[in-house]
């Protein structure tokens, strides 16, 4: 990963602009109705559906093994690099864009270090940059991007680069030990706690058992990407296939179509934008950022602990001290045992503190995927009793709850947003940082 420096311009309040006649949606809001272009769910070829997935929302018992099976998936490209433009698949996903409605801003370039070639479009940022101005208000007719907690004291769980895989070289000995399960049978017994988990496709083709379990757990599944790349240094056909292949992987792994994705590194335009929507995912973004990836560790750098241990503390006194103002969205990796070890240390501290929900669930979204038959609770509601009834009366409550919050949600996200539009986000130096606004639903 890459550290991408940010500019410390204002952010831009610019009218959005239409490029074809939309398809009428709802938003969040309690009240107001807003037209974006189409999001749809994507096709993929006929696949033989998973086995011991569940049918909706899991409410307990959870599985609690700490091994699992270490299949992998066929059929998918080479991991770890850009898949190709133009096989069948991803030439089908691509005809289904509506390319009038991407705008044409440029496909960027790096210097070899990851500095910017070219590191702003000018100060009224017309593709709503994220890497330039922090952006996160799209310029064109598709939702704001999801990025901050409107309720003071809700602390926004998420995850990214998972699953965690088995090392099979030198590291296998320090690192095997906290790959997964061991991060999800942490969170169950941490209060049946949920996180939303923005999986590199990569990771979930070689090890499918470990998004199974996290899907059967009641965790959030969104889409990372398949390699992990800066997105808006691809072009579009680039964009689709790094998408597409990761939204399929989940789907054979799990039996759901997700409606949600993070960039890596936070880096995301209008551009990039429109075409994931159009493949049916909203984006999420973040407000706070451990940078625990940059620890010490396989795949990570050489950040001090005590480093991101000095963030958490900061955010905990803020909080009791009545410095915040909003919840707030944050960036964590189930990347290695650093990373991992790091959220066992805090999270039983922040739960003493905050309401820590899964990202997703404080933005109100009670259906993250396609597939409708699994509504979320706004909570981290599990149980060891029969489904049966639990699910029932569950549901009943996450509706409830989702439209007794709309309100209140939206006149919080109203202050956020003016906020994180009128400054820039303290800590200009990050690696996937993660902003959003507040609605019932991901893609509709």
């Amino acid at each position: 990963m890459k550290i991408t420096i940010l500019s410390a311009a204002l952010l831009s309040l610019g009218s959005q602009l239409a490029f074809a006649a939309p398809t009428a949606t709802t938003t969040g809001s309690a009240t107001a109705t807003k037209s974006y272009i189409p999001s749809h769910s994507p096709d993929f070829p006929e696949m033989a559906k998973p086995t011991d997935v569940v049918s909706e929302y899991n409410y307990g018992p959870y599985n609690m093994s700490k091994t699992l099976p270490t299949y992998t998936l066929s059929g998918y490209p080479e991991t770890w690099k850009t898949p190709s433009t133009t096989s069948k698949e991803v030439k089908a996903a691509i005809a289904k864009i509506d390319w009038s409605l991407v705008p044409n801003a440029p496909v960027r370039k790096q210097k070899k270090n990851g500095d910017w070639v070219k590191d702003t479009d000018g100060p009224k940022d017309p593709y709503c940059w994220w890497s330039d101005t922090n952006c996160v208000t799209p310029k064109i007719n598709i939702p704001q991007d999801y990025y901050t907690c409107g309720r003071k004291g809700d602390w926004g769980l998420s995850y990214d680069d998972g699953p965690f895989n088995l090392y099979y070289d030198e590291n296998a000995k320090t690192e095997n030990r906290y790959a997964e399960p061991a991060l999800y049978n942490y969170l169950a017994e941490h209060n049946n706690q949920k996180a939303t988990l923005f999986y590199i496709g990569s990771n979930v083709a070689t090890y499918p058992a470990a998004a199974k379990r996290a899907f059967n757990d009641g965790h959030h599944i969104c889409v990372h990407t398949w390699s992990h790349p800066v997105m808006t240094t691809k072009n579009n056909h680039e964009v689709v296939a790094e998408l597409y292949w990761t939204l399929k992987a989940i789907k054979e792994a799990t039996g759901v179509t997700t409606k949600c994705w993070r960039p890596p590194q936070g880096d995301v335009d209008d551009r990039v934008r429109a075409i994931a929507y159009q493949m049916g995912l909203r984006t999420v973004i973040w407000d706070e950022d451990t940078n625990d990836w940059d620890m010490k560790a396989p795949g990570g750098g050489n950040l001090p602990t005590s480093t991101v241990d000095g963030y958490f503390e900061k955010w905990i006194e803020n909080y009791k001290s009545g410095k915040d103002k909003t919840g707030h969205v944050v960036l964590e990796h189930e990347l290695n045992h650093a990373t991992v070890n790091m959220t066992m240390f805090w999270l039983p501290k922040l739960q003493k503190t905050f309401n820590v929900v899964s990202a997703l669930a404080c933005n109100n979204v009670t259906q993250p995927y396609w597939d409708e038959q699994y509504v979320y609770p706004l909570n981290n509601t599990g149980a060891a009793a029969d489904n049966t009834t639990t699910n029932a009366s569950a549901t009943a409550t996450a509706t409830a709850t989702a439209n007794a919050n709309a309100t209140a949600n939206a006149t919080a996200n109203a202050t956020a947003n003016a906020t994180a539009n009128a400054t820039t986000v303290a800590a200009a130096s990050t690696t996937d940082i993660l902003l959003s606004a507040t609605t019932i639903s991901l893609a509709n």
